[in-house]
């Protein structure tokens, strides 16, 4: 996939804001809309961090992104993991840094992120388009997987029980018909 021109804006605004660079020792990973090609205007950029030491990590987002208009942070426990969550706007961009005392490939954020890039290599230009427009209509991005490709239950889960799957097996995964 070609990154888009807005993708490349993001890329540039993230750099310039050093925000791969401060928070490095946290394995920063960019999850979400962007890196899959799906963003909508308003999409946020979705930053996961790996943080053993949610105090340290709360600190250094803090001195480093404090200042940023908008910014909000908080601890939350999500699925029973304590976590981070900071937001603020940068560069005409909302970004949400996420930190959880976990590996980053571990975390759902990640892990959703790897079964939708593979959901939208089987799916191709029609899925793209028809999770666009659904969540231009107001859906998250794992409840539009979850409509687009008819899947039952809590979409959050539903994505994960995907990533058993072989390749073989999740082109099986379907969408309405004629939507190819």
């Amino acid at each position: 996939m070609r990154a888009t021109a807005r993708y490349r804006r993001a890329q540039r605004a993230l750099q310039a804001l050093g925000l791969f660079d401060t928070l490095g020792a946290y394995t920063p990973v960019l999850a979400g809309t962007f890196p899959l090609g799906i963003d909508i205007p308003g999409s946020d950029l979705d930053i996961i961090c790996e943080a053993r030491d949610l105090a340290a990590f709360e600190r250094t987002v803090i001195r480093a992104f404090g200042a940023q208009p908008g910014f909000r942070i908080a601890r939350e426990t999500i699925r029973g993991v304590e976590s981070v969550i900071a937001s603020f706007e940068y560069a005409g961009f909302p970004i949400e840094i996420f930190g959880q005392p976990r590996p980053v490939s571990e975390q759902n954020a990640v892990r959703h992120l790897r079964i939708e890039a593979r959901l939208l290599a089987i799916g191709g230009r029609a899925a793209r388009r028809a999770i666009r427009a659904l969540k231009r209509a107001g859906l998250k991005t794992e409840p539009a997987f979850a409509r687009y490709f008819r899947l039952k239950g809590n979409p959050y889960e539903a994505l994960l029980e995907l990533e058993r799957l072989s390749e073989a097996d999740l082109v099986n995964v379907r969408p309405p018909a004629g939507s190819r």
